[in-house]
């Protein structure tokens, strides 16, 4: 019994302890850009490194998947990707935080890959749409990492103690849920091609998540920032504009699946990202915290749903298909928040994030038209 209850939990938890890992950094950024005495502009080279190594890890994660099956590369990336979180606090200088963050890219690209790879086998295995609920549990993650990123920077504790103290307690559920899953193949790749860029249909797959990754990004690397350079809100609260992001976005995972097949993936994630937009008005001309931070709230509600039903569509063609759709998406991650980095170092924060809520725009006309979403 404790066996079947175990694999039932397995894979979520491989979403939640991603989720965790991506919100305990981003809950400290603030603390970290300040003890490096980083401007706009060099904080956004630290970000632009985190890009860069998802964007690359792409090929190598369906190289892994093709060689060793999901099941064993989520939990080899998994292990480096726990390691790597202790190093972002402990860098003294921005080179190293810039080196760091190219191991905390490439690995959580490899792990995001592998995880949604497992998530694609037991959504065929279901014959029922499982994936807007598989990120919701991401979605739980995230908020729990803010959420305790906000508590433990409010008590003042240092976050090399933070981040280190969190990895060593994920390492266990991870090795346990690995073994508690069923032993898998690797996914032979006609013609041995592990990689291949979006091509036809996939495209638009692609640009989709290309602008929801930015969006995404953006208010995880800089909504924090915002709120405690533009609203004077302190270490503690600063983390909570992200939290009430995630917070939305695990509410409205959990009913995702329910919501495509009533009305079909293209119009709720069209109709989110026109919700998202309004998010982002009302967060950016709020002159108080809670308003603000309600309508990074509202933005989270808006593009929950865009990574699940992007990552199923493109998961059915298979794991070079999933991988490729994935590396475009998370190109977002390596330009976004580096470029909202830069704006806001020209021209204010502030004017950057509209930038946010144009893209919010773009995806609903992307979203409309793109026929392999369903």
């Amino acid at each position: 019994m404790a066996i079947k209850r175990l694999q039932s939990i397995a894979l979520p938890f491989f979403f939640i302890l991603l989720g965790i890992v991506y919100a305990t950094w981003a809950s400290r950024i603030p603390a970290i850009r300040d003890a490096l005495q980083l401007d706009p502009a060099s904080l956004s080279l630290a970000l632009l490194c985190a890009g860069l190594g998802a964007t690359l890890s792409f090929p190598l994660a369906a190289w892994l998947v093709a060689h060793y099956g999901p099941r064993h590369s989520v939990l080899l990336v998994g292990v480096f990707l726990l390691l790597t979180l202790p190093c972002l606090a402990l860098a003294p200088r921005l080179h190293l935080l810039m080196a760091a963050m190219i191991f905390l890219g490439t690995f959580s690209g490899c792990f995001n890959v592998a995880m949604n790879a497992l998530a694609t086998h037991e959504e065929r295995a279901a014959g029922r749409s499982i994936m807007s609920m598989m990120h919701a549990w991401y979605c739980l993650g995230t908020l729990s990492g803010a959420l305790i990123g906000s508590a433990l920077a409010g008590l003042g504790m240092q976050t090399w103690l933070h981040f280190g103290m969190l990895s060593l307690l994920l390492l266990l559920p991870l090795v346990l849920c690995y073994q508690a899953l069923p032993n898998d193949r690797p996914e032979k790749i006609s013609g041995n091609k592990h990689f291949a860029v979006p091509h036809g249909p996939l495209i638009a797959l692609g640009l989709i998540g290309f602008c929801g990754a930015i969006v995404e990004g953006a208010i995880a690397d800089w909504s924090g920032i915002y709120l405690k350079d533009n609203h004077h809100a302190s270490d503690g609260i600063a983390p909570l504009a992200f939290a009430a992001f995630a917070a939305m976005m695990l509410i409205t995972r959990v009913i995702g699946d329910r919501l495509k097949e009533r009305f079909g993936a293209r119009k709720i994630v069209a109709a989110g990202a026109l919700t998202a937009g309004l998010g982002m008005l009302i967060a950016l001309i709020a002159s108080a915290i809670p308003l603000t931070i309600i309508g990074f709230a509202l933005t989270g509600v808006g593009v929950a749903t865009l990574f699940p039903f992007v990552f199923s569509a493109a998961g059915k063609h298979g794991p070079t298909a999933l991988a490729a759709v994935a590396t475009l998406s998370y190109a977002g991650t390596l330009v976004g928040p580096p470029a909202i980095g830069f704006l806001a170092h020209g021209f204010g924060l502030h004017l950057a994030l509209v930038l946010v809520g144009v893209l919010c725009l773009a995806v609903a006309l992307a979203a409309s038209r793109a026929k392999w979403l369903e």
